[in-house]
This record gives C-alpha cells, structure tokens and sequence, in this order.
C-alpha cells in the first residue's frame, strides 16, 4: 500500500500546504477543491471539499492517486474518475482522516482492480 499513499516520484515535489486552494481534476471532471493536506506517517493524503457534486462533503483521496500538478493553472490531476472518489468510503469526521483503520479501508478501495483499471 506505499505507493497508494506516497506523493508520486515523478511530480518532483510534494503535496503539502502549498497546494491548499488547488482545484482537483479527474479524467471526467472536476472533483473540488483541497482544503486540508495531511502526512500521516506512510498515509500522505488529500482532503478535498466536493461541494454540491457529494452534498457539500468532503472527500479524502491518497498522494498516489495524484497524476500531475500545474501550479500556475493550480489544478491537481488524479489518474481514476470522479465516481470512483464519490464512491470511496466517507469519512464522517475530521479525525477519521488520521484513523489507520479508515485509512487502511480507504486504500483497500483504491488499490481494488476496479479502480486500479482505470
């Protein structure tokens, strides 16, 4: 589960508090908007308000999951659709996001062959 969870090699950079305001983009269209990085040890993430798309929810998606960063567009780009991100499993308060059993049932769900295949 490493990789799932590590900021990608080929980005050059890492995925901390100077991208907080980015928009998050999947292959089918705009996820939201990141409000919170985290780097919980070997569980490196991004919180990003979904907006009206998830009922004002927020979502948490990986650092592996992240494709590319333009920084002067600022957009993230992620490699698996928005569905795959709205159906992932909720977090339903803030300290869930530090929680290694959710995290753990999160990275499950990315690194299934549904989501692998996209």
């Amino acid at each position: 589960m490493e990789t799932l969870w590590a900021c990608p090699a080929q980005l050059n950079r890492s995925l901390d508090d100077e991208v907080i305001g980015y928009e998050m983009e999947a292959p089918d269209g705009s996820v939201g908007t990141v409000v919170r990085t985290s780097q919980v040890p070997g569980f490196d993430h991004l919180v990003v308000d979904a907006g009206i798309w998830k009922f004002g929810r927020s979502v948490v998606v990986p650092a592996g999951m992240v494709t590319s960063v333009d920084d002067a567009a600022r957009v993230i780009h992620v490699g698996c659709s928005r569905e795959r991100i709205k159906e992932a499993p909720r977090f339903e308060r803030d300290q869930d996001t530090g929680d290694l059993f959710y995290l753990q049932k999160l990275g499950a769900y990315y690194e299934s062959p549904a989501v692998a295949a996209e």
